[in-house]
């Protein structure tokens, strides 16, 4: 793929531009031919599936939307099937998110509004030509990591989440809701943050709450906000986090876990963009992005009517997917080695080294808890100083217990009372160990070996008595 500026490539891009209008077929020639592009232009679907049956294909194609007799949505579909590789932009003069999300479904690349900005269809050319652009504040794409800011990495070694990025990309720039699924620990967080850092609103604020941590009455007035008097102990008016987020990017983690009254007003901002605060009847204006995350089974959600229908199919017009840490192993290795330096920094302690059975432990692992238990993992590896312990614990949790069905029976005098003891005292000795070694690493500083346990202050000093630890 040819890739960089048309003007310096050798054989510059080819660009079929596809519009029932000759004027913009005009303008649009003009705008490519400035910038050293090779352009054809027709003016029919029917043309244009002509022309790409022939080669060489073109690089891009330029398709406008609506168009009579086979209009846009109809030549995309058909170009698709005699090129599936082939990139196409789509050019319409509606302002439809659904009509953009249709597009993007039915495989065009991107989705431009006339009228248009020069540089929007530049960054438009060049994410289909290889040079992939970057928002505000988001880091050049090294084809594998991207640090999004606040601690979040994007990874994508496998072509999973490498579909998932390119859908990320694509939906960026199109207002409408997107929905993230996935078990609980895959990074819904880490995509909602990618397609903020791609839109348009990467300079506004991102904010995320999540619904399960709330009981009802706090997360409404926490969401919409209140007016003074609104309930005992409310003195002054309050705003919500929907006004404080104002024309930037909301993302409602755990949506099933909101109560159905709670649904049915975040319905009103979905379809209105409007809503009343705690104790108001005046409606308050406001212009966010909303997306929404979910770990569990939309079906069973549904018809337990944990989540409603109509609100479901607002979020619904884009939904990503995604894989569990199991389904995609080949990004473990970039993943320990980022969160290493992470939390060799946050902790300040020098990296730690990954040896071959350290990975081919985790390699073996089926990751319940997926990335986020991977980077508890290294958390503890970083505590506690000793790979064996740290691979002892995962191998341990992995193997299921054998029982034998000749085992002969326990003794009489073993009690499960006996067994439990054994294993709490098993568990005092190795959080002593852990303690102690944090102790001193920090030189027997409490307040540092509480941050590096990620412990509060006074639960380590009740450990430090409960297990008689002191310098000695």
């Amino acid at each position: 793929m040819r890739m960089g500026s048309p003007s310096t490539a050798k054989n510059p891009s080819s660009i079929l531009v596809v519009d029932d209008e000759p004027s913009m077929l005009r303008y649009l020639r003009m705008l490519l031919e400035v910038e050293s592009y090779k352009v054809e232009t027709v003016g029919s679907g029917f043309a244009a599936m002509e022309r790409v049956q022939r080669n060489p294909a073109p690089d891009v194609v330029l398709l406008d939307l609506l168009m009579p007799q086979m209009d846009g949505m109809q030549t995309l579909e058909q170009l698709r099937q005699l090129r599936p590789g082939l990139k196409v932009i789509m050019l319409t003069c509606a302002n439809d998110p659904r009509k953009a999300v249709q597009a993007i479904r039915l495989g065009a690349h991107d989705y431009l509004t006339k009228p248009f900005h020069k540089a929007e269809l530049d960054a438009a050319l060049k994410s289909c030509l290889g040079a992939q652009p970057t928002a505000a504040g988001a880091t050049a794409w090294d084809g594998k990591v991207e640090e999004l800011g606040d601690d979040a990495l994007f990874v994508a070694a496998s072509p999973a989440m490498q579909k998932i990025r390119a859908q990320a990309l694509q939906v960026a720039n199109i207002n409408v809701p997107v929905l993230l699924l996935g078990e609980s620990g895959t990074g819904k967080e880490v995509v909602a943050r990618l397609i903020w850092k791609f839109s348009s609103r990467a300079h506004r604020t991102f904010m995320k709450v999540n619904c399960a941590a709330l009981p009802s009455e706090l997360l409404e007035s926490e969401l919409f906000g209140y007016e003074a008097g609104a309930f005992t102990g409310a003195t002054r008016a309050k705003p919500g986090k929907f006004e404080l987020c104002d024309k930037g990017t909301f993302l409602l983690d755990e949506i099933a876990e909101m109560p159905p009254g709670l649904q049915a007003k975040l319905l009103q901002v979905l379809q209105d963009q409007q809503f009343s605060r705690l104790g108001s009847r005046s409606t308050v204006s406001v212009d966010v992005r909303i997306m929404a995350a979910t770990n569990v089974n939309i079906e069973q959600a549904l018809a337990a009517k944990k989540l409603r229908e109509d609100l479901y199919y607002r979020l619904n017009a884009f939904t990503l997917q995604l894989p569990p840490l199991r389904e995609r192993k080949e990004e473990i290795p970039l993943l320990l080695k980022q969160f290493m330096a992470v939390w060799a920094d946050r902790y300040a302690r020098p990296p730690l080294p990954i040896s071959q059975s350290f990975l081919d432990s985790c390699h073996r692992y089926s990751w319940p808890g997926n990335v986020r238990e991977l980077e508890n993992l290294i958390k503890r590896y970083l505590i506690l100083g000793e790979e064996g312990l740290v691979l002892g614990d995962l191998e341990a949790s992995e193997k299921p217990p054998v029982r034998s069905h000749s085992a002969p029976a326990a003794p009489t005098g073993t009690q499960q009372g006996d067994l439990k003891s054994l294993v709490r005292g098993l568990k005092g000795e190795a959080e002593a160990e852990a303690i102690t070694r944090a102790l001193e690493q920090t030189n027997w500083s409490r307040k540092e070996a509480a941050r590096l346990l990620n412990i509060s202050y006074k639960a380590l000093l009740y450990k430090i008595r409960q297990y008689g630890l002191d310098k000695r």
